[in-house]
């Protein structure tokens, strides 16, 4: 059986701990920060952990990260 293939754009955008949960970044604070509040600028700056159905998916995507 062939080797399955790591998603190299989950690989870029998660990162899976060492206890198998899966960890990303917020979406929204690349650019136009200008009109949004501090404190939503600095909420999303923070990481947050993926739901378990998501979780799912992005362990099929990344079969040898475990």
């Amino acid at each position: 059986m062939a080797k399955m293939k790591t998603h190299k754009g989950a690989k870029s955008r998660v990162k899976i701990t060492a206890t198998g949960k899966v960890v990303g970044k917020k979406p929204g604070k690349r650019h136009l920060n200008w009109h949004k509040s501090g404190s939503s600028r600095r909420q999303k700056g923070r990481d947050f952990t993926f739901s378990k159905g998501e979780e799912r998916r992005v362990h099929r995507l990344m079969p040898y990260d475990v």
